[in-house]
């Protein structure tokens, strides 16, 4: 008799995981810098982003540099590796300010992601700092959970999120994989033009 293989699907939401949620961005030991960010139709955001090595000081450096620029620019909840103009799978999130947000995790950078369950799709508006004149309307999976790997240490961890938190996260990690959402939206219906800016 062998043991079952738990669906990471069925993983109860709202349990946070411990080692990301006492994350910190200090933990790096390294200063970021803001760094400039790219919009489409930039090259960059259309690739896919390689695979890195979170222990590298270079990914421990763009991680520091991608929690900067997020804290310097209004509204954002997360940034990619891509949208500063390096093609690499590394992006940080951090949602907790934001008033759609139930449950969340802080700020934390996740290397090498990839949702390895999801559930519970629904339809929301999107915007994205490299498309700064639209928003869309984007179905995505409302609980996911996502496996990554956390600069510095390089250790792996699963990330059960929910709600506002899981749209950041698929949002980020479609990032690394090239795509924007407007690559997600059903047609031009679904797109629409910025009104504000936060």
């Amino acid at each position: 008799m062998t043991d079952a293989v738990p669906d990471p699907a069925q993983r109860p939401v709202g349990l946070l995981d411990d080692v990301v949620a006492r994350w910190h961005e200090t933990d790096l030991g390294v200063e970021g810098r803001v760094l400039d960010v790219v919009t489409a139709p930039a090259a960059v955001l259309s690739g896919t982003g390689a695979e890195v090595d979170p222990t590298a000081p270079e990914t421990v450096r763009l991680a520091a540099d991608l929690v900067a620029t997020m804290r310097v620019s209004p509204g954002c909840v997360g940034l990619a590796a891509p949208q500063v103009g390096v093609g690499a799978r590394v992006f940080c999130v951090d949602v907790s300010d934001h008033p759609k947000t139930r449950t969340h995790h802080g700020t934390f950078v996740l290397c090498n992601a990839e949702v390895v369950g999801s559930s519970r799709n629904e339809k929301a508006r999107e915007g994205c700092m490299s498309v700064p004149d639209l928003t869309g309307d984007v179905k995505r999976a409302s609980r996911v959970v996502v496996r990554g790997r956390l600069p510095g240490t390089g250790e792996e961890v699963e990330v059960a999120a929910e709600a506002f938190e899981a749209r950041a996260l698929q949002h980020e990690i479609d990032h690394c994989a090239g795509l924007l959402f407007l690559d997600r939206v059903a047609g031009a219906h679904a797109v629409h033009p910025r009104k504000t800016y936060l």
